[in-house]
């Protein structure tokens, strides 16, 4: 076969089901938190401080879509394909029922506007497969999500994520220890803690009353590496998680723009 009757490679689009219908008006935020390359990567960052509007009808319909795959046993789920785009653009995290879904073996969460994915997300016992490809905003996720032990595959964006080995954006700067004296644990605000509540420890899964506190870790989920944070209880709690992955921080860390990382491959 001659040059000019080579065929052209035809590549599929695994995720053309993974999108919702088509809208006339924006169903996500842009987001440039962590820039996309060492040049536009800025020298601090913070967390995503929208909180969910529960009133919202993209949220209620999300609500019910998941008791709908908790009753119904399903393998897979796709939830924001059912929601029209104004709807998607109203959820900013998933909410904490995900719990009940312990037959999902696939979750996708293709193009959304999540900022923050909850712990519960740990009890998605038979999750194998999950997606939160071209979700800009997500630039973090829960410690909670490594106990998926079945999870193998993922398919994360990960130019978007704090400390991606890319460009190495920083790590929004997180309070070491808090006291239950300094804080109320079941009402934070997202934008300093990353979410509105904790209630148990991403280690042990016992109550945190009384002490709060996080690290970052970069660790394996599925097939990448994702920047994790951890809501412990105590030192004991930060002491017993594993070693970070290697070519990253090599010790939980509390963020901020005074942690070295290792240099950027691109």
């Amino acid at each position: 076969m001659g040059i000019d009757e080579v065929q052209p490679r035809v590549f599929s689009n695994r995720f053309a089901d993974a999108v919702g219908p088509r809208s006339d008006v924006p169903d996500r935020d842009q987001c440039r938190c962590v820039g996309y390359s060492m040049k536009t990567r800025p020298a601090t960052v913070t967390f995503h401080g929208e909180e969910q509007d529960t009133e919202a009808a993209g949220w209620l319909r999300l609500l019910a879509l998941v008791e709908e795959a908790a009753a119904d046993r399903r393998t897979v789920f796709k939830p924001f394909v059912e929601l029209s785009g104004a709807e998607r653009r109203q959820v900013i995290t998933l909410p904490p029922t995900i719990a009940k879904l312990t037959s999902v073996e696939h979750l996708v969460l293709y193009g959304t506007n999540l900022v923050r994915i909850p712990p519960e997300i740990g009890a998605m016992t038979s999750l194998e497969v999950f997606e939160p490809y071209t979700s800009h905003r997500l630039h973090w996720y829960p410690y909670e999500l490594t106990r998926c032990a079945r999870l193998t595959h993922s398919t994360v964006s990960t130019r978007a994520l704090y400390g991606n080995f890319k460009f190495r954006p920083p790590f929004p700067e997180l309070r070491p220890v808090t006291t239950a004296e300094n804080a109320d644990f079941n009402a934070l605000a997202p934008g300093v803690w990353g979410t509105d509540a904790v209630r148990s420890c991403s280690v042990c899964d016992g109550p945190v009353d009384r002490e709060l506190r996080q690290v970052w870790i970069s660790g394996d989920v599925g097939t990448d590496v994702l920047p994790l944070l951890v809501n412990a209880c105590s030192a004991a709690c930060v002491a017993a998680l594993p070693e970070p992955y290697r070519g990253y921080i090599p010790t939980p860390h509390t963020g901020g723009p005074g942690i070295v990382q290792p240099p950027g491959r691109w």
